[in-house]
């Protein structure tokens, strides 16, 4: 059976926002690619460029003034979020904590529609410098896009261009 999310938290700067937070949109995790084609090659292959950018989104249920009062920070990094997720399958196996670390900044806000009596949505955009996914205690990925940290499953995929660049 697969795991399906069963609920979330969300926090901001160590500051909870349990029974506001409606949705999540993980960050995109995407190589970039750029078409190579050499002489005797019968087409192009895709060459590692590194990484795309990532951004995420939070879509909170309503008016949420400590989040509005964190747009416009001078820190790439300026605001660290963290997502707890529960995810469960129904074969009688135990929940599965999933915890996702992000540092970046709001580039955008986006207030939506209000009109009384009805309910509210704001959308909070995140382009993300720094990005940690954590299953049950365990480190699946961590990018640290200005530090140079490329982690899946423990292994490090951009030690050695680190290494060069730092020696």
């Amino acid at each position: 059976m697969p795991r399906k999310l069963v609920n979330i938290n969300a926090y901001a700067d160590g500051q909870g926002f349990l029974g506001d937070i409606g949705e999540f949109e993980e960050p995109k995790l995407a190589i970039a690619t750029d078409d190579w084609r050499g002489g005797g090659m019968l087409g192009p292959v895709k060459q590692d460029m590194g990484l795309e950018a990532q951004e995420a989104t939070l879509t909170m249920g309503g008016h949420t003034a400590a989040l509005i009062r964190k747009f416009g920070t001078t820190a790439i990094d300026g605001v660290q979020l963290r997502l707890v997720a529960a995810y469960r399958a129904d074969d009688g196996s135990a929940a599965q904590a999933v915890e996702i670390y992000l540092g970046g900044r709001f580039s955008e806000i986006d207030l939506g529609k209000g009109k009384p009596g009805e309910g509210t949505e704001h959308k909070y955009t995140v382009p993300v410098a720094y990005y940690r996914r954590v299953v049950d205690g365990v480190v699946e990925v961590e990018i640290d896009m200005l530090n140079g940290v490329f982690i899946v499953d423990g292994i490090d995929r951009y030690a050695e261009i680190m290494a060069i660049l730092l020696s």
